[in-house]
């Protein structure tokens, strides 16, 4: 059990932990002061979780391990996030539709493990959930405000959904691990997610005026440790510090 627990505690722990850095990258460079200040709260609380769920991994590991060392002392094929969240932000519109994606499987994701048969990875999902609740409300008003917006910003959005509904698929990542833990409840059944995930989509989406791209080819490898050509300079930056000035502390 504890082996396929750490394998799917590494899977979310990333997620939350590589998309906090990339919404970390819009500090000081937001549309206006306040979505500056939300993006950067955001990526705090991703970071939050990423702490929570990488300490665990150290607890299930036990091999001494910290959340330090799992976030800062890898390399990159050692990594297990979905390729979604580890794409460039782009413009406004991009990171506001990533994030609607993202946060729009993170709340259905963790309404469900807040009855996990795990009671660290539950009490985790539900303390994460209260935060979720609100980046979702956020980047589905924000999804919605330009995809119904000017012309120019609907032509943006499109372009951003056609770009990013290709990396989508591989949210609903499914492996042993993933059947091992569903059959022992620790975790809901992702075929049971995808659906709830998808009308929730469907419904912004149809607000926001914004058309799926009917090509469904979709990218993965992120879940196994293949990366796209983005992951390597954000590591870079991410472990920076700690591979400069090995074992320091804050």
């Amino acid at each position: 059990m504890k082996e396929h627990l750490l394998k799917y505690v590494l899977r979310l722990g990333d997620d939350s932990l590589i998309l906090g850095q990339r919404l970390a990258e819009w500090c000081g460079h937001g549309p206006i002061l306040e979505e500056d200040i939300a993006l950067t709260n955001i990526s705090l609380d991703l970071i939050g979780q990423a702490t929570s769920l990488l300490n665990y991994a150290g607890e299930l590991e036990g091999k001494g391990r910290s959340g330090d060392d799992f976030a800062f002392l890898r390399i990159e094929k050692e990594y297990v996030n979905c390729l979604l969240v580890e794409q460039v932000n782009g413009h406004f519109g991009d990171t506001m539709l990533r994030q609607f994606f993202f946060d729009a499987f993170r709340k259905i994701l963790f309404e469900s493990l807040q009855y996990s048969s795990d009671k660290q990875l539950a009490a985790i999902a539900e303390k994460s959930l209260k935060e979720t609740k609100y980046h979702l409300k956020h980047s589905s008003e924000w999804v919605i405000r330009l995809g119904d917006g000017t012309e120019e910003s609907h032509l943006k959005m499109q372009e951003s959904l056609n770009t990013l509904w290709r990396y989508t698929d591989e949210l609903f990542f499914d492996d042993e691990v993933d059947r091992y833990l569903t059959e022992n409840k620790v975790i809901p059944d992702l075929v049971n997610l995808k659906g709830m995930w998808k009308e929730n989509v469907d419904h912004i989406l149809q607000l926001a005026k914004l058309e799926i791209p009917t090509n469904n080819w979709q990218f993965e490898g992120g879940r196994v440790g293949r990366h796209s050509e983005h992951m390597g300079f954000l590591l870079a930056e991410l472990q920076y510090m700690q591979r400069t000035y090995p074992n320091m502390e804050w």
